[in-house]
């Protein structure tokens, strides 16, 4: 569809008449007309007062696919660190009429659920921000602490608000439909031991082992309970196993060195990320970055952490072509920061 065309269709859904856009332009209403029927195309310098009359963004003048459409907003939700209000509605708009066209259409539920996610992840970046800024002036403000904990994710000590009741009891749900439901079993498991319901948890286990053959969850999970239940010798026990039995699974190093990064057991942690990144084939997950960079800090060890996150920025440019965006831009911010916690303890 032409320029000309898009603001014919524009003019009308508006109710608006070509005096009045011409009015509103400064041009004649001949102009417009010549517009509308493709005799002529308006100057560049028009369309950001077309875009304002119309309350459309200007790129809406200049026609794309659905599947363009699809990819500016997938692009968007993963490379933006927050999304205008007007091209959040646009995206929300186009993925809408997608669902009215096929009720079905899971890509657009999908891309409205990363979207509004992204929102909500970009708000709760700006509410911490303001929490800390009533912290700093009255760190004995109970709602700038509560506003902060909620904004972070963050545990507040009210068990009926911190527990995942409600993702535990969807998860049933799609169980009774789908009793082997790898991903279902998969975040009931992660969400009963987060709750420790350790007991709970037990007959998912059984049954993801049924449904993942191939991982090492089964033991991994089966450590998780013996620590629950306190036997730290059998957890270990279960977590060295899963290891054991799967030396080719990155994922398996990695559980383990989060289990003992939480346990104290440092340089064995260091050890087992190190390990998962040697052993990934490309793509390469930066998971194991991410923590080594976090442990690092820890332990007060600034350069490596700074290396550490270089080090994601090296795989998100070699392995996906990521070279710029919100993924990107947050890893520098990340790596600034750290210099900047260096620099004040050598002064």
């Amino acid at each position: 569809m032409s320029i000309g065309n898009q603001i014919k269709k524009f003019r009308i859904e508006k109710k608006a008449t070509q005096e009045e856009l011409a009015a509103y332009l400064g041009v004649s209403a001949q102009a417009v007309s010549k517009w509308e029927t493709n005799a002529s195309m308006p100057d560049i310098t028009l369309l950001p007062p077309l875009a304002t009359f119309f309350g459309v963004a200007i790129d809406e003048f200049f026609a794309i696919s659905e599947e363009k459409q699809f990819e500016r907003i997938e692009n968007m939700i993963f490379r933006e660190r927050r999304i205008p209000q007007e091209t959040f509605q646009q995206a929300v708009h186009f993925l809408e009429e997608q669902i009215g066209k096929d009720a079905n259409n899971i890509r657009a539920y999908q891309n409205l659920a990363y979207l509004y996610n992204q929102r909500a992840s970009s708000d709760h970046v700006l509410a911490s921000e303001y929490a800390k800024r009533v912290i700093e002036l009255d760190p004995d403000h109970k709602p700038g602490w509560v506003a902060f904990q909620e904004a972070n994710h963050a545990v507040c000590g009210d068990e009926w608000y911190d527990n995942h009741f409600a993702v535990i009891e969807y998860c049933r749900e799609i169980l009774n439909k789908y009793p082997e439901n790898y991903r279902a079993l998969y975040t009931i498991i992660e969400n009963l031991l987060a709750d420790n319901r350790f007991d709970d948890a037990v007959p998912y286990i059984q049954k993801i082992g049924a449904a993942a053959p191939w991982s090492h969850q089964m033991l991994l999970y089966s450590g998780d309970v013996a620590y629950g239940h306190g036997n730290l010798e059998e957890a270990i026990c279960f977590w060295n196993r899963a290891v054991e039995a799967y030396p080719n699974r990155w994922q398996a190093w990695c559980d383990r060195a989060d289990r003992m990064k939480k346990l104290g057991y440092l340089s064995e942690a260091i050890a087992d990320y190190e390990k998962c990144m040697e052993i990934q084939e490309k793509p390469r997950m930066t998971d194991g970055f991410h923590s080594l960079a976090q442990l690092h800090e820890q332990i007060g060890d600034y350069e490596a952490a700074v290396k550490d996150n270089e080090r994601i920025i090296q795989i998100l440019a070699e392995d996906f072509h990521i070279t710029g965006g919100e993924g990107v831009d947050s890893v520098k911010r990340e790596i600034e920061r750290l210099k900047e916690i260096a620099e004040k303890n050598q002064n």
